[in-house]
């Protein structure tokens, strides 16, 4: 299904690159909405839309970069960077919308979603400097970014009905990210000493 719909994509020339900005903007307007949702409940609907639009988005740019040998270094760079603003964007309009305060009340609500962004950051991050000494990580750790958005899909549509369910998802995307973390740094360290040790 993402093959022919990356084929259409293509026909009308969408470039990876265009792909990953159209997903950029994407979460950039499910921040937006998630920021007005105590105002207008209608909005979680929408953020979550826009999110999952937006996740469709960074599959397929990889997708049509392999199908037509558009891979490029700058392209994966590219990419990267745009999705760890728009999680940035995503993460801080939930906590300046105060959105787990409902589950946590404001102080502990704000700290969940601090540390719900930070280890969405350094998954990607541990990601990047793993595989920069050499290390591969793909599928290490349970909560990577496609798993992420998903969690937050869904706890955002129970919000919609009963809002402290963002606020206990919140929590668990804190919780299983920064897991994840622990599990890609004993990965590395696994890893490293493998090397020593051979060497």
């Amino acid at each position: 299904m993402l093959t022919s719909q990356a084929m259409t994509a293509h026909k009308i020339g969408l470039s990876p690159n265009k792909v990953s900005v159209i997903g950029f903007l994407l979460a950039l307007a499910s921040a937006a909405a998630y920021a007005f949702a105590p105002n207008f409940d209608w909005m979680l609907l929408l953020a979550t839309i826009f999110l999952l639009v937006s996740g469709f988005c960074d599959s397929m740019d990889g997708i049509i970069a392999r199908t037509y040998q558009q891979e490029t270094v700058f392209g994966g760079f590219f990419d990267s960077v745009l999705d760890r603003y728009a999680d940035a964007a995503i993460y801080a309009a939930i906590i300046i919308a105060g959105l787990a305060s409902p589950a946590w009340g404001p102080v502990f609500g704000s700290i969940w979603g601090l540390a719900a962004l930070s280890g969405s950051v350094l998954v990607s991050y541990s990601r990047a400097r793993a595989e920069a000494a050499g290390i591969k990580m793909e599928s290490v750790g349970f909560a990577e970014r496609a798993e992420r958005m998903l969690i937050l899909a869904f706890v955002s549509i129970i919000g919609f009905f009963w809002l402290p369910a963002l606020g206990y998802g919140i929590a668990l995307l804190a919780v299983v990210s920064n897991l994840t973390v622990i599990q890609r740094v004993l990965h590395v360290y696994r890893a490293l000493n493998k090397k020593a040790v051979v060497a």
